[in-house]
């Protein structure tokens, strides 16, 4: 039998567990209600019109309007760009080697991109090497990325856009932690006993804590998990 070497939670019976667990899963709903309470404000934010912006996507230049496709709404993630890098954000990378099946957003009338200050090819090229399925456009040429908040050389951000026409209204924007509603990575991590293991967060005495970032996966191991010489599994 093997002894994990790490400290664990206390043991309790039965009982004693199942009443600890109602209590969290009360703040859980309590969560989860305020969740809705901010996404129906979100429904409710005004919205600003954009000027009739020219980007470049894998066929040539594409106006925003018609980067939706024909829908009406339009989810955009501004990927950071450093130039002369061989290996971009790992951050970026990770969070957008996430969607890989996208197609669900059609039922509501929606779609979701990848925008990037860097030149058009040099970023398909990016896209192809470390295995990301989503659609690629450069603002390299415009001043697009600046606009939304993710200048040349600046962070990343989550935009989103309505289509009325040819006429694109932003609605909404984050940026930081606040991406991180839009991944899977943390929530799945978070309901592990031992969490994401960062030294910021709140542990029990003795929880494995590491500084903040160290167990993401860098881009080049990202390419190595869903690039073109992955093997799959």
């Amino acid at each position: 039998m093997t002894t994990n070497a790490l400290p664990l939670p206390p043991v309790v019976d039965t009982a004693t567990w199942e009443h600890r667990l109602e209590a969290l899963r009360a703040r859980e709903k309590a969560a989860t209600r305020e969740l809705d309470a901010i996404a129906a404000e979100r429904r409710r934010l005004p919205m600003v019109e954009m000027p009739d912006y020219t980007l470049e996507g894998e066929d040539g230049p594409v106006r925003l309007a018609d980067v939706f496709e024909g829908k009406s709404q339009l989810i955009v993630y501004n990927h950071m760009w450093f130039d002369g890098k061989e290996w971009q954000c790992p951050g970026c990378t990770g969070l957008t080697s996430q969607y890989t099946r996208l197609k669900f957003l059609d039922n509501y009338d929606a779609r979701f991109v990848v925008v990037t200050q860097g030149p058009i090819k040099e970023a398909l090229a990016y896209r192809h090497r470390v295995g990301n399925r989503m659609s690629w456009y450069s603002t390299a040429n415009s001043p697009f990325g600046t606009d939304v908040g993710a200048p040349p050389g600046g962070g990343f951000a989550v935009n989103v856009f309505l289509r009325d026409g040819d006429t694109v209204y932003r609605t909404w924007h984050t940026t930081g932690r606040g991406t991180e509603q839009l991944s899977h990575t943390f929530p799945l991590i978070d309901i592990l006993p031992y969490g994401r293991q960062e030294e910021w967060q709140d542990s029990p005495d003795n929880w494995p804590q590491s500084p903040t970032y160290s167990g993401w996966a860098n881009s080049q191991e990202i390419a190595a998990f869903y690039g073109p010489e992955a093997d799959g599994s």
